[in-house]
């Protein structure tokens, strides 16, 4: 790890990452909402945290951790998804997809489908060695997840899982807000 994060305290007995402060504090100035921009910044962390284990965990078996995120989302569908179907899931674009499942099929863990309702399109879908490969893959990702939110209760990953969740759909209603009106100068 390049970079090794040291958080302290706050007088309410709550973490805080001093140098994401001292950087929010400067940008956000005095009538700026620290606190929010603090947030943002724990949030960057917290995701860059995630991901690193993710891309550790993946990696180390041959496969990146956006052909992970595919392959996890075709291990629960039973007909297969469609190329753009996967892009709007993922939040990515169809021709990053395509790359993605270009990767999954020529390691044997994907493969490409007629859709039966257009004949016009494909659909990817899980092989069995995909299948196989999600199933030695659970177990070290289940303890990965235990080590990760070890000292959380059940109600603060529910509380924690709201959280991200609304964050995501304000973020979604500002972008659709950004894009029918522009950007505020």
């Amino acid at each position: 790890m390049k970079d090794v994060q040291k958080f302290e305290t706050d007088l309410d007995g709550t973490l805080y990452d001093p140098r994401a402060r001292a950087a929010m504090a400067r940008f956000a100035g005095e009538d700026g909402d620290l606190p929010a921009f603090e947030a943002s910044a724990a949030v960057r962390t917290a995701y860059q945290s995630i991901e690193r284990m993710r891309a550790h965990g993946s990696e180390g078996r041959g496969v990146s951790a956006g052909a992970l995120d595919l392959l996890i989302r075709l291990s629960g569908s039973a007909e297969g998804i469609s190329i753009g179907e996967l892009a709007r899931a993922a939040g990515v674009s169809s021709r990053n997809v395509t790359g993605l499942v270009d990767t999954l099929e020529s390691a044997g863990l994907a493969r490409r489908v007629p859709d039966p309702g257009d004949r016009r399109s494909v659909l990817a879908e899980i092989t069995p060695a995909g299948r196989a490969w999600i199933e030695a893959f659970r177990r070290p990702s289940q303890l990965a997840m235990r080590a990760i939110f070890q000292g959380f209760s059940p109600a603060e990953l529910v509380a924690f899982r709201d959280l991200c969740l609304r964050l995501a759909g304000n973020q979604r209603r500002l972008a659709e807000h950004l894009d029918q009106n522009g950007p505020r100068r």
